[in-house]
């Protein structure tokens, strides 16, 4: 069985984009660990599956899975990628296009032939949604991380973040206290976990250690997390540059209740085809 895919990334967060619609598809997370291995395999942070929505509010269904196979729920810089594959593709002529996930609609609307802006829908801090093992919704939470007090936010952008605000990213312990993080018993689905570093009231710089990934050059939802929790202690105006590794995001939040907007740079890097 032959199995055509696209290379592509959103500010170096790299993915494999696989039409789903108009080819059999069969996935297992073993296939897709050797997919991503970047000596082995094609190497990517996340394999996008595009396919026929279960809504008639929506054009497609978009699904996500992360390099060690596991399925989650959002990616934004997947998000603006999948917005050109499906255009570039001839799957849609919509400008606008309204994507099913498995926690939600989003809305993508393609800028030009690479920009794409994604309404990244409304954050939620309760906690059971999150989720984290905490009843009380707080502002902050703070855990014990050998022996050392670590505050952070909590939010969901439709998966799990934890935001820690840092005073330097390049000597912040990303690759530490990420894991650490990532698998706490406070997050019973794990976390991404956000370093993030106000500049001014417009700009941050953010570095994110993802879920299933380890640290990637970009993280859509990430810097939409970073953004929100930012705001949510009056550190960022309504408008506001995320720098990622990879890139600048351009983000807005209005305020709880309202959706976070985000807009940033796709890329296509090549074609192939795999012999499964």
């Amino acid at each position: 069985m032959k199995l055509k895919f696209t290379k592509m990334h959103g500010l170096g967060n790299d993915f494999m984009v696989i039409d789903g619609i108009h080819q059999q598809v069969s996935l297992s997370p073993q296939q897709i660990a050797v997919w991503a291995d970047r000596h082995t395999g094609i190497g990517f942070d996340q394999l996008l599956l595009v396919e026929s929505p279960t809504s008639d509010a929506a054009e497609f269904r978009y699904r996500i899975f992360n390099a060690d196979g596991g399925e989650v729920e959002q990616c934004g810089n997947g998000a603006r990628c999948f917005a050109r594959f499906v255009r570039a593709r001839g799957l849609t002529r919509s400008d606008i296009i309204p994507v099913e996930t498995s926690t939600g609609l989003i809305t993508l609307k393609m800028i030009d032939g690479r920009r794409v802006e994604v309404n990244m829908g409304i954050p939620d801090f309760e906690p059971a949604h999150i989720p984290i093992d905490c009843k009380r919704q707080q502002q902050q939470y703070q855990l014990d991380i050998d022996g050392q007090p670590v505050c952070f936010s909590a939010v969901s952008m439709g998966n799990p973040h934890a935001v820690l605000q840092v005073d330097d990213i390049d000597s912040a312990p990303v690759e530490t206290l990420g894991p650490a993080l990532e698998s706490h018993p406070f997050f019973p689905q794990r976390v991404n976990v956000g370093f993030m570093q106000v500049i001014n009231r417009s700009e941050f710089r953010l570095r994110v250690f993802e879920r299933g990934v380890g640290e990637t050059r970009a993280c859509g939802s990430g810097a939409c997390a970073a953004m929100v929790a930012a705001r949510q202690l009056d550190l960022l105006d309504e408008y506001a540059t995320g720098r990622l590794t990879g890139g600048d995001l351009q983000l807005q939040w209005q305020a709880a209740g309202k959706p976070v907007m985000m807009t940033g740079d796709t890329a296509e890097v090549f074609e192939g085809v795999i012999d499964i």
